[in-house]
């Protein structure tokens, strides 16, 4: 049985696979966590432990595992998860040995988030020709992927929640609200105002930078988008082609497949 995790600047998912890789099955879990790099690998196996046991699964059914991180400080526990609850060694993105069979083409590969590469997998095994991948996390980042899955390198923009907290911070008479789609663009009260800036804002963001990328690529793109709020983008905008919220756990699931037999 397969563990793969995806490790966020916000969020850790965790998903549990029992082909180990092959085929097109479905997680037989996934679930998600807040990312916290002073967690240590034992109170992950107590979370993940009671998780898994209403999928039907323990700890110890788990001898392969694959893990992907944007911070540093958290790998050694997620590794020490692995190796200390369920009796493997896990492999990480960017680590030697690791292969993800695609070309990279920008000067500073070293420099690419393991989750943009990641997802970069994911979605070509499923999306054909060349891609626009819109990833709503901390940050919103745009990535191109040719028709070949190679990465062409992308654009990264302050995530939403960090534009909303920026409001609440900077402004002293603006409160802390949730993002939400509002129903009128024009507002007539601060909480409406605020949520009207944020989406229809991040609805132009979205359509100018895609427009902009799409003339560069000059080839007919698919866009796809991901993360926690794709779907509340995914019909507010014919920039948006398709929502696959889980391009980086199936990215995952693929390298491991690419990689399965290799020390």
């Amino acid at each position: 049985m397969l563990l793969a995790v995806d490790a966020g600047n916000t969020n850790t998912v965790f998903a549990v696979f029992d082909d180990g890789g092959e085929g097109e099955e479905a997680p037989r879990g996934q679930w998600r966590a807040m990312t916290d790099a002073r967690r240590t690998s034992d109170e992950y196996a107590v979370w993940l432990g009671q998780l898994l046991a209403q999928a039907g699964v323990q700890l110890a059914d788990i001898d392969e595992a694959i893990v992907s991180s944007v911070v540093p400080q958290g790998i050694g526990a997620l590794k020490s998860l692995c190796t200390d609850h369920c009796g493997c060694e896990a492999r990480v993105v960017g680590e030697p040995g690791v292969e993800l069979g695609i070309a990279v083409n920008v000067p500073r590969p070293e420099e690419v988030g393991a989750d943009r590469l990641v997802n970069t997998i994911g979605a070509h095994i499923r999306h054909p020709g060349a891609l626009i991948i819109l990833d709503f996390g901390t940050a919103t980042t745009f990535d191109s992927v040719s028709a070949e899955g190679a990465y062409e390198g992308g654009i990264i923009a302050p995530g939403i929640g960090l534009s909303l907290e920026a409001l609440h911070q900077a402004a002293a008479q603006l409160p802390r609200i949730a993002v939400k789609r509002p129903e009128e663009v024009i507002a007539k009260a601060t909480v409406p105002a605020m949520q009207s800036g944020i989406y229809w804002g991040y609805v132009g963001l979205i359509e100018g930078i895609v427009a902009r990328m799409k003339a560069e690529i000059a080839a007919p793109v698919t866009t796809v988008a991901t993360g926690g709020l794709a779907g509340l983008f995914g019909d507010a905008t014919d920039a948006i082609d398709a929502v696959d919220p889980d391009l980086t756990i199936r990215g995952l699931r693929e390298i491991h497949r690419r990689n399965r037999g290799s020390p």
